[in-house]
């Protein structure tokens, strides 16, 4: 439900995956630095924080009516599926949280930027 609004839109419920996505993939990057294999999560982290740092952008240009939006949710779900994949070479249930997240996330911007 839009802050400003009583009626929740496709826009409400993107901009509150793209939140979620964006929290899930800065603590699972934290949890990361956290384990044993951390030289071996490089990657997987670069695209934790490019994932993060991409939903916190949609969920701004959703929230102020961008002209950009619905181009940059196609580009964030881009973001979240090449992320989810990065957190599946992982077995441990915050990469694997993680990327359930992120392709939830993948599957409604989807939808917002059709």
């Amino acid at each position: 439900m839009g802050v400003l609004s009583s009626s929740p839109t496709t826009m409400d419920q993107c901009i509150e995956e793209c939140l979620r996505c964006a929290r899930a993939c800065e603590e699972c990057h934290t949890a990361c630095l956290q384990e044993p294999d951390v030289q071996a999560r490089i990657q997987c982290m670069q695209h934790l924080n490019d994932c993060a740092e991409i939903c916190f952008q949609a969920a701004g240009l959703m929230a102020r009516n961008s002209q950009s939006a619905k181009d940059f949710c196609n580009f964030c779900a881009t973001m979240c599926e090449g992320c989810a994949t990065e957190c599946d070479k992982f077995q441990d249930e915050h990469c694997k949280e993680c990327a359930e997240i992120c392709r939830s996330c993948a599957n409604t911007c989807r939808q917002m930027a059709s």
